[in-house]
């Protein structure tokens, strides 16, 4: 809608997960290199987690994309399956072709002679799972159970989850804990700072073909920064919505007005919540400075 009123070649702000806009920003590279550097190793499970839009999904499909040819990657990207329908997606995402009256034992030997043909003849195979949260209490068991097949040097198979954080509230759970000694490595995603949503509105903008002078101001960016409690959907939310209520007014740039009333319409993003993170710092030094001063004058009455 707005792209040719600012010049721009495709929208800057969607919320799919696109590895064209991919911007190396700290916490992102920091999680890829463990990626990579865990799939180097070849044991046990890997584990990412991070809130809801924090980029998980990104760092999935771009680990995908970059994986070297010596790997065969199955990927499940909604993995609420029972042990059975989980079983079923593995075979199929290993190319696998069986009778549809095949019963879960037999596939399970199928499985494995897949994994073993495949390592067999150099690869290394890799279950991925986005939204990794969603698997049912017994999924993750015949999960763990995979992990299980092993040559005498190292697994068949290494599995990646991606989840929210209450993939490790559940993995802290006493009958998990034969799947949390297999996680290698693991790394949690944090928000941007003020100076990476700074960097990662205008990186967005210059791939979509902004040229000339900036969109936003460091002012809106960090308003932008503040609101979103630095969560990426949110930040592309709100960018997204202040551009369009720039372009309904003509303007050739956005506004702080603009921004104001994105976060308004917002729902997981408020002023009350702007407001409460750019003035919880001199909140903090009010109340530090006043119970310095209350304690100086209870000394002087005693």
């Amino acid at each position: 809608m707005y792209q040719k009123h600012f010049g721009l070649s495709q929208t800057p702000f969607s919320l799919t997960p696109n590895t064209g806009f991919f911007f190396g920003l700290s916490p992102h590279v920091e999680a890829l290199q463990v990626l990579q550097t865990a799939l180097q190793t070849g044991e046990g499970f890997i584990k990412v987690t991070g809130e809801v839009g924090t980029g998980k999904t990104l760092i999935c499909r771009k680990l995908i994309n970059e994986l070297p040819t010596k790997f065969h990657c199955a990927y499940l990207p909604n993995p609420y399956l029972t042990p059975a329908e989980l079983r079923w997606a593995v075979a199929s995402e290993l190319g696998l072709k069986y009778a549809s009256n095949i019963d879960q034992q037999q596939l399970t030997g199928l499985i494995q002679q897949q994994l073993l043909a495949l390592s067999a003849h150099g690869h290394a195979i890799v279950l991925v799972l986005d939204e990794a949260q969603a698997l049912p209490d017994e999924s993750l068991e015949a999960l763990r159970l995979f992990t299980n097949l092993e040559t005498e040097t190292r697994k068949l198979l290494q599995v990646v989850l991606f989840g929210q954080p209450e993939l490790d509230e559940r993995l802290k759970r006493q009958e998990f804990r034969q799947l949390r000694q297999r996680i290698t490595f693991s790394y949690n995603l944090r928000p941007l700072t003020w100076d990476e949503t700074d960097a990662y509105i205008r990186h967005r903008l210059a791939i979509a073909g902004r040229a000339g002078e900036p969109l936003f101001t460091s002012r809106e960016t960090r308003q932008i920064a503040y609101a979103s409690r630095g969560i990426p959907r949110l930040i592309n939310i709100l960018a997204h919505k202040a551009l369009l209520l720039s372009f309904g007014e003509g303007a050739t740039r956005v506004q702080t007005s603009h921004v104001k009333a994105a976060i308004q319409d917002t729902e997981d993003a408020s002023v009350r919540r702007l407001l409460s993170w750019k003035w919880l710092p001199f909140f903090t030094l009010i109340t530090v400075v006043f119970g310095l001063g209350l304690q100086h004058v209870l000394r002087s009455v005693v």
